[in-house]
């Protein structure tokens, strides 16, 4: 089995369903996915990127898959899910508002560099929205090595920008 992290992010609705129900219906469809699927906090953050844009709300998941499992599958069966629940990759602008946007951030340790796919995602270091909720879970396994990694790139950046909204244990109630 292969441990994965993925983060999730929504701020902006779909057929009238909130982006914080966004991100529980993505959890839900993922859990399909993901063995032993554990969800982190549901943190609300400012858009990067581009600023001009509802607050976000941010989470990761971590999990596993199986061993024949490819980074590739996962990311295919990713983009079904982000279109069923409102993502139109080709009408969006980049880095703009979003019902469902779920990244592979971590696939095992493999390390990929394709022109669709890139794990560890390369802008994890520079994204306290990202590493908060990652080491999170993180901290939810025996792997104290990667979350230490993961905290040093933290204390590099601003968090500021990150605050918890709602529990991980409260979210699985929603």
């Amino acid at each position: 089995m292969k441990r994965v992290v993925l983060g999730l992010g929504s701020n902006k609705t779909f057929n009238g369903i909130s982006p914080l129900q966004n991100l529980h219906n993505a959890y839900l469809e993922l859990s399909s996915l993901i063995l032993d699927i554990i969800p982190s906090s549901v943190y609300i953050t400012k858009a990067m990127y581009v600023e001009d844009q509802n607050d976000f709300f941010n989470m990761a998941v971590l999990g596993f898959v199986s061993d024949d499992k490819s980074p590739f599958e996962l990311l295919n069966e990713i983009h079904i899910i982000e279109e069923k629940l409102g993502r139109n990759r080709s009408t969006e602008i980049r880095f703009g508002p979003r019902s469902i946007d779920i990244d592979i951030e971590l696939f095992g340790d493999d390390k990929i560099e394709t022109e669709n796919l890139i794990v560890p995602h390369p802008r994890i270091k520079e994204r306290a929205f990202v590493l908060v909720p990652t080491i999170e879970v993180l901290k939810n396994t025996a792997d104290v090595i990667i979350s230490e990694k993961y905290l040093s790139f933290l204390r590099q950046i601003d968090c500021n920008t990150v605050k918890k909204t709602i529990s991980a244990h409260d979210f699985l109630s929603l």
